[in-house]
This record gives C-alpha cells, sequence and structure tokens, in this order.
C-alpha cells in the first residue's frame, strides 16, 4: 500500500490500519512503535492534538508528525481529520441490505451476483494474497493443534475447514459446537498450537471472546475475518481478508470457502502422509456403510 492510496481512501479504517501496519514493519524504531500503538487506539488519533498525542503515548510530538507523514498527509491535522472520518463511517445492517434487492430487476440481481463473485475469487488468488495463504498453510502444519472457531454463517466455515483438515492431518481438531465448548477447548491451548477465529462485521461476541483467550494463552492466531480494522486481527499472526462484496442480505461467504480449500489444498501438497490418511478415512467410511452408491 503507498501512502498516496491512504490519502485518497482517508474514510476507511481498513486503509489506515493497513497502512499503520506495514509503517511498523518498516519504519525507524520509534515510529514503528507509535504506528503499533495507533492501530489499537485508533480514537486517540482522531481526538488529540499533536502535544496530547504525544503525551498520551509516551513519545515525542516529533514523532507524531513522522508518523503522519509515513502515512501519507502533509501534516498531523490531516491525518487527525482522516481518523476522525473513518470513525464516523457507518455500516448496513442486513435489513438495509435485503431491503436494496427489493427495488433489483432480476437481470441485474444476477448480474451483479455474477460479477461480485467473479471478483471476490480473483481478489483470493492475486499474488500478495495467495503468498499470505501460503504462509497460513505453513503455519498450520506447524501447529501442535489447531482450532477452527466460528458461530452462525461462520460455523460453516469453521466447520468445514476442520472436517477437511482431519481428513487428511492429525492436529486439526473438531469444530467446537456445544454452548461452552468453545471457552472449554481454548483454555488448554498454548504457544505451540493455532487458533483460527472467523467472522466478520457484524462480528460474533463468541469468536472475539475466542479471540481474547488464545492471546491470553499465548496461542498463535490465524484471523480470517473482513478487515484488518476487525477485532481478531489485533495480535494476530496472519490476517487473511477475503472480499464479501456481492448484492446479497448477508455479506457473500464464497471467497471464505474457498480459501479454506486453498489453505488444505497446500497443506496436502506439501504433505508426505496427507494422501494416507485421507484413503485410510476413505476406507473407514466406505467399510461402515457411509457411502450409498
Amino acid at each position: 500500500m503507498t501512502s498516496q492510496a491512504v490519502t485518497e481512501s482517508h474514510t476507511s479504517m481498513d486503509t489506515l490500519r493497513r497502512a499503520l501496519a506495514e509503517i511498523a514493519r518498516g519504519a525507524s524504531p520509534r515510529v514503528a512503535e507509535l504506528a503499533k500503538w495507533a492501530q489499537k487506539h485508533p480514537e486517540e488519533m482522531a481526538f488529540h492534538s499533536v502535544r496530547g498525542l504525544a503525551e498520551f503515548a509516551d513519545v515525542n510530538p516529533n514523532t507524531v508528525f513522522r508518523l503522519a507523514r509515513a502515512l501519507g498527509f502533509d501534516g498531523y491535522e490531516a491525518c487527525r481529520l482522516a481518523f476522525q472520518q473513518a470513525l464516523r463511517g457507518g455500516e448496513d445492517s442486513y435489513a438495509d441490505r435485503a431491503a436494496r434487492l427489493r427495488d433489483t430487476e432480476k437481470g441485474a440481481l444476477f448480474d451483479a451476483l455474477a460479477g461480485a463473485a467473479q471478483s471476490n475469487l480473483g481478489a483470493l488468488f492475486d499474488p500478495e494474497t495467495v503468498e499470505r495463504v501460503d504462509q497460513a498453510a505453513s503455519l498450520l502444519l506447524s501447529a501442535r493443534q489447531i482450532h477452527c472457531v466460528g458461530v452462525r454463517s461462520c460455523y460453516s466455515i469453521a466447520h468445514y475447514l476442520s472436517y477437511t483438515g482431519r481428513m487428511a492431518f492429525a492436529n486439526f481438531a473438531a469444530t467446537p459446537a456445544e454452548p461452552g465448548a468453545i471457552a472449554d477447548t481454548l483454555t488448554a491451548t498454548g504457544p505451540n498450537d493455532v487458533v483460527v477465529p472467523i467472522s466478520y462485521s457484524f462480528y460474533s461476541a463468541e469468536a472475539v471472546r475466542a479471540h481474547e483467550i488464545a492471546k491470553s494463552r499465548g496461542a498463535r492466531i490465524l484471523a480470517i475475518t473482513d478487515l484488518y480494522s476487525s477485532p481478531l486481527a489485533d495480535g494476530a499472526e496472519i490476517v487473511l481478508t477475503p472480499k464479501m462484496d456481492g448484492p446479497q442480505a448477508l455479506p457473500s461467504l464464497l471467497a471464505y470457502f474457498a480459501l479454506a480449500e486453498a489453505l488444505i489444498a497446500r497443506m496436502v501438497s506439501t504433505s508426505k502422509e496427507a494422501r494416507g490418511r485421507i484413503a485410510d478415512f476413505e476406507a473407514r467410511l466406505t467399510k461402515c456403510g457411509a457411502y450409498v452408491a
């Protein structure tokens, strides 16, 4: 992401959080540290003066100004305005999205659905995202145990990822489904485990709580969510943000399922044991009559 992209899309908190993440990785130590802090405290960036923010964040005022310039702004005042506008940005409710469908003609609706689906899948397989998916697959392969957590519409994604993963790998745990099972399971995780919380705005309280438990236990986190400003992105080792565009009442989950398929496919492609485990799985189910010809 370039600095220009920030100033052109200054009302997007996601754009600002992405830019801060890049600065935190590549800037000088003091500016990088402030960028990390700002990711967690965007509201402070929005409403403090230079000196007020410097005092609140325990940095030099010049560091605040340098961060604003690193974000692509001419000065701190423009930077502060961008954060204010981003925080004011609202979101449509699902009912609002459904109401718009009432005014959409059938042909235009299906054209919009097809176009969004193609765009969402195309973005998932762009070079930058593919590289992050590859890194995520390596992270999962290294885990002692993998816990995929999703509720409501995201339960199906978490279940699909863990189900297909368990066919090929011994380190995937079953997706928690019973009340209280998420906390019961995640309180036993540690630094050798990977937790995969899955949610999008409006963020499920259970997924956010799972993320908090994973962080408190020192588990590594692979967040699958919609934005870098998502609460699930905070402290995550890897963040994957499949596009969810489309005219549907709920955001499209097509790219989320494609991401789950891509992760498992990449893991299988690098594993010597996966094929044998899948063959054993198929043989067991066939012997038990799970399939009907």
